[in-house]
């Protein structure tokens, strides 16, 4: 028990160098001789780790039993890119060679979601009766996140939270989830699998885009996409607009304007979802409801391309007007995105950026229940949960937002 701290001692006395092999090997000694505690400690202090650090904090907490820190810390060991073989480094491929091989990954991605969507959609169709389907298609993206990338775990929370079992399967409006006629789901598209093979972004929102088309193409399938990061939402909102043959009216809840033109040096970046949708024939109408996180760019590019905004500092005076909104007049629908940071921390503490003075749950409610018009897709994103309260709350928060959205697309 007192040997690696008699080490650890000896090593300080003695001016020591203390290189990356020899604190993992204090985190090692620590770990196997019980005090698991000081060799978290201490390997959070090393600036630099190798993959016998990794592995040497990875068997110490297995060796103690502690699944849930082991989860999370491998769940952080997936967003920072160390994975258990190395990615594909395209320096050293031909281009042909990359583009073929990435190309069949696509492919079979695309099959795994075109293939789900035909059989959800024959089984909504032989049940018959059904308009429209809300039909769950997850994005686990976090990699376009500017703060945390807890995001990308968001989808299978959000889904376990669906039906957890400590609450009913009737919406509040009284529809029943359990009716596959209300909501389906075709799974996720395999994001992590796709970057692994060194598919870069401007590909890859290409594939999110055509996964929403694969739906689209099942009448009576309508998605409903589970982020992820917000940056999901242009290639979706994009896709949806490419295959009704026209824009749509856009209704986003929001702390943040997600409006920058390239955020960070990211065009793709959640901070900059909305700037992308803009530039295209994608949208008539973007309202912003919600924004009380806005910089005078926010201000200048709501400006520049004709967004409606509705601050929180003003949420008094608009919330008749917002609560009885009638869109889609005139265009192929609406679509629905809402960030959970919309609401106040108080409500959806597990978000990656924390704003204080949102909306309360039943504001978001009340505007989505009261609004008049055809909402063809939606969806709802930036759940952290690696941020949330031990009991889920704000999983459960989404996991409403979910199905209560799933109520206003499908008829």
């Amino acid at each position: 028990m007192n040997s690696p701290i008699s080490n650890h001692h000896y090593i300080e006395r003695h001016n020591l160098s203390l290189d990356v092999a020899l604190r993992t090997a204090l985190v090692d000694m620590y770990a196997k001789c019980g005090n698991i505690a000081r060799a978290l400690q201490f390997f959070q202090d090393i600036p630099q780790r190798n993959c016998l650090t990794w592995t040497a904090i990875i068997c110490g907490l297995a060796l103690h039993g502690i699944t849930g820190m082991l989860v999370m810390l491998m769940s952080f060991i997936a967003r920072r890119g160390i994975h258990y073989m190395p990615r594909l480094d395209a320096a050293k491929v031909s281009a042909a060679l990359l583009e073929k091989g990435q190309s069949r990954v696509i492919d079979a991605s695309l099959t795994l979601i075109r293939e789900r969507a035909k059989l959800k959609g024959e089984l909504v169709r032989a049940l018959g009766g059904a308009e429209a389907t809300s039909t769950l298609l997850g994005v686990p993206l976090g990699h376009n996140s500017s703060f945390l990338q807890g995001p990308a775990f968001a989808p299978p929370r959000i889904r376990e939270a669906i039906w957890c079992g400590s609450t009913n399967s009737t919406t509040e409006e009284g529809k029943e989830l359990q009716d596959a006629r209300v909501l389906t789901d075709v799974g996720d598209v395999p994001i992590q699998e796709i970057r692994d093979c060194g598919v870069d972004d401007h590909r890859l929102m290409n594939v999110i885009g055509e996964s929403v088309k694969l739906v689209m193409e099942e009448d009576p399938l309508r998605p409903l996409v589970l982020g992820g990061d917000h940056s999901i939402s242009f290639p979706v909102i994009r896709a949806v607009s490419e295959k009704l043959g026209g824009p749509v009216d856009v209704l986003h809840l929001d702390a943040h304007p997600d409006n920058y033109d390239a955020f960070e040096g990211n065009i793709y970046s959640h901070a900059s979802s909305f700037a992308r949708v803009m530039e295209g024939d994608y949208v008539r109408r973007l309202l912003q409801v919600g924004i009380r996180s806005i910089t005078a760019e926010g201000r200048a590019q709501a400006k520049k391309f004709g967004v409606e905004q509705y601050e929180m500092r003003t949420f008094s005076r608009d919330r008749h007007f917002l609560e009885n909104l009638k869109l889609g007049e005139g265009v192929k629908g609406v679509y629905i995105s809402i960030d959970v940071d919309c609401l106040d921390p108080a409500f959806a503490p597990g978000v990656s950026h924390l704003e204080p003075g949102g909306l309360s749950f039943r504001d978001v409610l009340n505007i989505l229940h009261n609004l008049q018009g055809d909402v063809v897709a939606g969806d709802v994103v930036e759940l952290n949960p690696q941020r949330d309260t031990v009991d889920g709350m704000t999983a459960m928060v989404a996991a409403k937002l979910v199905r209560e959205l799933a109520a206003k697309i499908s008829k």
